[in-house]
């Protein structure tokens, strides 16, 4: 019998968001994070040339920006630094895929810097266009160095990381063990227990996609996604249905990221259901990054506000409010980040070499095999 659900919709109620898609920036009994009373001095010299004066826009994933958000946090301390700037904040429904589209039909972009992008999305950037949607930033930038050599995910030095999460599992340990293995998650113990999200259009969906194929090649990682489905695995559309999924305790694994316990700690939380397991002693690295758009006229402001966001108390911020580990060496978030937060003993990530001309097969590939079960 083919057990395999595939759900197309958000099946659960109630949302919630977190890292990288992160929610609403507090701790689990919904009390914000309070900002710094001072903002964090601006860069004594700057690459940038004109006045930091003007309005920037800034597009990027919904649950970047409201009310407790690190977006909303980063534009409050970037405009008291920068008193004569302004941050305005789009949210393209379509992801970075808008101004792909828009590139290719010659219409403006309505942008002039983008927060969230991804490896595999600079990619295909890169594979739809002629011309360049970002333009390099790494050499005007003065903090460019400081980002950790291993979330670099562009040789063109257009994406700058600004923070980065470890994409893991997340269980109950009432429920089960943490399977440790990707060979597990094909045994009985586990039959109808993970959810994990469409790699066509889930950044952790594609992450676990990406690392089933490092852990089992790309010649082997079809029929390991074929057992999966025997195995009575949950494909959801994206991280918040799925999670929500998790909650309502369809299923006790889900796919999720190892900061999970920063958002789900504190009185009268149950952490028995938010363990964090790594498979073969792995996380998949999926670093966020920043790039400028080619066709900004805030070029200068741009550069200002993407060396900001790269400051040490800038950085710690971020990632207590985004649920995700700092990009550049050396930041300290807090204790209660560091006691919470999980990194695999083993980080892997495919390079954007390695995902040029291969993604987009791989995932394709993947989807017709889901769809056909």
């Amino acid at each position: 019998m083919n057990r395999r659900r595939f759900l197309r919709g958000a099946g659960a109620a109630g949302a919630f968001a977190l890292a990288g898609c992160t929610g609403d920036g507090g701790d689990a009994t919904g009390e914000p994070t309070e900002p710094p009373t001072e903002a964090p001095t601006p860069p004594a010299t700057s690459t940038a040339t004109a006045a930091a004066a003007g309005t920037l826009t800034v597009a990027t994933y919904s649950s970047f920006t409201g009310e407790g958000t690190a977006g909303t946090w980063l534009k409050g301390q970037f405009e008291a630094a920068y008193p004569d700037a302004t941050i305005e904040f789009v949210t393209p429904s379509n992801g970075v895929n808008q101004y792909i589209q828009r590139a290719q039909q010659d219409a403006p972009i309505d942008a002039d810097v983008y927060v969230g992008l991804n490896t595999g999305e600079l990619v295909r950037a890169d594979r739809e266009l002629d011309t360049q949607l970002f333009v390099s930033a790494e050499d005007r930038l003065e903090r460019a160095g400081t980002v950790k050599d291993g979330l670099r995910i562009d040789p063109d030095g257009r994406a700058i990381p600004y923070d980065t999460g470890y994409i893991s599992l997340v269980y109950d340990e009432d429920a089960v063990e943490n399977p440790g293995t990707f060979d597990a998650l094909l045994e009985p113990a586990y039959e109808d227990a993970l959810i994990t999200q469409n790699a066509q259009q889930s950044d952790p969906g594609r992450a676990f996609l990406l690392w089933t194929i490092i852990a089992k090649g790309e010649d082997g990682y079809l029929d390991y996604w074929a057992d999966l489905l025997d195995n009575g695995v949950t494909v959801l559309s994206d991280w918040e249905p799925a999670y929500n999924a998790y909650l309502d305790g369809e299923a006790p694994i889900v796919v999720s990221y190892s900061t999970d316990q920063v958002y789900y700690h504190g009185e009268g939380v149950d952490m028995a259901k938010h363990q964090v397991g790594f498979l073969n002693d792995q996380g998949y690295a999926n670093p966020e990054a920043m790039a400028l758009f080619a066709d900004s006229d805030a070029q200068d402001l741009g550069l200002r506000f993407m060396d900001f966001v790269l400051q040490p108390e800038v950085q710690a911020g971020i990632a207590v409010r985004n649920v995700q580990f700092p990009a550049v060496a050396g930041v300290d978030p807090g204790e209660e980040f560091s006691q919470y937060a999980y990194e695999p003993p083993e980080p892997v990530t495919f390079t954007y070499d390695e995902l040029a001309g291969n993604v987009s097969g791989w995932v394709d590939a993947w989807a017709r095999q889901v769809a056909s079960r």
